[in-house]
């Protein structure tokens, strides 16, 4: 659409932006109240899935391995566990804090079928899960 007042353009340009950086920032780290009642962010996701089943990465970089819970029940599979933030009592002067931290949940609900947990790794700050369709 051609709009001839620079003025209007640059204005409608600038509101889809915005509207495009407030749509990411739901997607990436949507923001919900756990059963617990605790405040927790969503990792973001990709599914894949090939010939030998569902590849799953889940970013969470500064997550140590031992920190994340994956469970695979029925037709979801939930990936939950907690990032601390980088705070030291009494001496931590904080700045800015945009990425998320505390505690984090994801739950995915897979494509039809019975599946099972092949391998599970952390790998640059993802975790990525191998799931293999049961027969």
């Amino acid at each position: 659409m051609h709009y001839p007042d620079p003025l209007e353009r640059m204005w409608l340009q600038a509101l889809e932006m915005l509207e495009r950086a407030e749509r990411m920032s739901r997607l990436l780290f949507a923001i919900q109240r756990s059963r617990s009642r605790l405040p927790v962010w969503e990792p973001p996701i990709d599914i894949v899935e090939g010939l030998e089943g569902l590849k799953i990465t889940a970013v969470v970089p500064g997550v140590a391995p031992e920190h994340v819970e994956v469970t695979l029940e029925g037709g979801m599979l939930r990936i939950a566990g907690d990032r601390p933030p980088p705070l030291t009592p009494g001496t931590t002067q904080i700045h800015r804090l945009e990425i998320p931290y505390g505690r984090f949940e994801r739950r995915i609900h897979l494509p039809p079928g019975r599946y099972e947990l092949l391998e599970s790794r952390h790998r640059c700050g993802c975790l990525e899960l191998r799931l293999r369709k049961r027969t």
